[in-house]
């Protein structure tokens, strides 16, 4: 998780919402990730679904077994279907999300029975440290309007 708040910081530099994402497999990164909303003005290019991307790359399949994926918030209805859809087969999320968590908070697209895939999901690693990050960045936003 430590990997994936320093990918989260990354963010901060085209002010983009600090939020990282680090795909291990067999104990070596994959795959990273941090939001790109801003810079490349897409809706999609969120942290988990860069760094599952990178990661499918990396072991030529779309299906990105044996893996984990580490993220800095819980994550999305977009990014929890990316996630179901890559088989990854483990998710570490650090602080919840209860406006748009889909790993629990608001909806839980990981668990949900009627899909094929449901990986194991483990929240609140570094939560602190993760919500700190994204407290920051919202207080320094609100403060510059």
């Amino acid at each position: 998780m430590d990997l994936a708040l320093r990918e989260a910081r990354r963010a901060l530099e085209h002010d983009d919402v600090p939020i990282g994402a680090v795909v291990v497999h067999a104990g070596e990164v994959i795959g990273v990730g941090h939001n790109e909303r801003e810079l490349r003005e897409d809706p999609t290019a969120h942290a988990e679904v860069l760094a599952l991307r990178e990661a499918a790359a990396a072991l030529g399949s779309w299906r990105v077994l044996e893996s984990t994926l580490y993220v800095t918030l819980e994550p999305c209805a977009m990014c929890a279907g990316a996630i179901v859809l890559s088989r990854i087969p483990r998710v570490v999320f650090g602080c919840s999300d209860p406006k748009a968590g889909a790993a629990g908070s608001v909806l839980d697209i990981l668990a949900e029975p009627r899909l094929n895939h449901r990986p194991q999901v483990v929240g609140g690693v570094l939560a602190d440290e993760c919500a700190a990050l994204l407290r920051a960045f919202f207080v320094d936003r609100r403060a510059s309007r």
